[in-house]
């Protein structure tokens, strides 16, 4: 008996060590590509480097439009996508029929959705906003499409976080005479927010990061002037990324910028993603001081 406790004890042993060497592993892998993007990417860096236009085939000036229009895609994206997924994951949760026909519907669809490659997004954006709609390539053609790309994110993440909500609550709710609606926005919405956030969270470093769905719909391969309204093209800083990395007139002249444009992508991500953060761990002790 005591051998066959110990025997399981070294196992038991064993494959946490092996778990901890993994997720060590992971860590390490991360920190090994952040600290060679920085590295290499803050020799580029200077206040020139951040608030100039591109010059030069892109060998030289600076990444300004770049930086403008991934923020203005990723926001307008967002805008987009979060109320439309988190009303959608109310409905499914809070009002539709446990198990009813519809629902199961909306799931296998967001399902689907999520595991589409973004390519496809790109093109069935290119083909309906763009063309079908008319609005060409534009800011607004790309926030769609990059909406659509995160819009399951944002349906998954607020849907689990509202069957998290103890229906104890609810009925207590209820039993004070509050209504449905009421119900959902005074108790359960404030209750979940947090973790509606994890959402919010992860679109934003989805759309920050992506370049085939702009690609057909948005992005300009050089620009020396930022956009002046939601109809214009911009440049975005991962397709700014690909094309002096790959495509640019003198690549390697491009290294440095190319790298400095790695490094403020990584940088414009970490401080939404810290924002949102922010956000997240205010509403958390709003909710435990209520």
């Amino acid at each position: 008996m005591m051998m066959n406790t110990k025997h399981k004890q070294i196992k038991q042993n064993i494959a946490f060590n092996v778990l901890r060497f993994m997720a060590v592993l992971v860590v390490a892998i991360l920190f090994i590509i952040l600290f060679f993007i920085i590295f290499k990417g803050m020799k580029a860096i200077s206040w020139d480097f951040l608030t100039t236009m591109p010059k030069d085939g892109m060998t030289k000036g600076g990444i300004l439009p770049a930086i403008v229009g991934t923020l203005y895609l990723t926001l307008g994206s967002i805008i987009l996508a979060f109320p439309l997924g988190v009303l959608s994951a109310i409905y499914m949760n809070e009002y539709a029929r446990k198990g009813s026909k519809i629902v199961r519907f909306i799931r296998f669809m967001t399902n689907n959705l999520s595991g589409i490659p973004s390519i496809v997004f790109g093109i069935f954006g290119m083909s309906l906003f763009v063309n079908t709609l008319s609005f060409g390539d534009s800011i607004l053609a790309g926030s769609l499409t990059l909406a659509l790309l995160v819009l399951p994110i944002v349906i998954t993440t607020t849907e689990e976080a509202l069957k998290q909500i103890d229906d104890s609550f609810r009925h207590a709710s209820y039993a004070l005479g509050a209504s449905k609606l009421k119900t959902i926005r005074k108790v359960v919405l404030p209750m979940a927010l947090p973790n509606i956030i994890t959402g919010l969270i992860l679109s934003i470093g989805r759309v920050s990061g992506e370049t085939a769905p702009i690609l057909f719909t948005c992005a300009a391969y050089f620009l020396d002037h930022l956009p002046h309204s939601i109809m214009d093209q911009c440049m975005a800083l991962p397709y700014h990324l690909y094309v002096i990395s790959t495509s640019g007139t003198d690549i390697q002249s491009s290294q440095t910028m190319a790298y400095g444009t790695a490094f403020v992508l990584i940088m414009i991500v970490l401080i939404l993603n810290l924002l949102a953060n922010g956000l997240r761990r205010y509403f958390s002790k709003k909710v435990k001081m209520n």
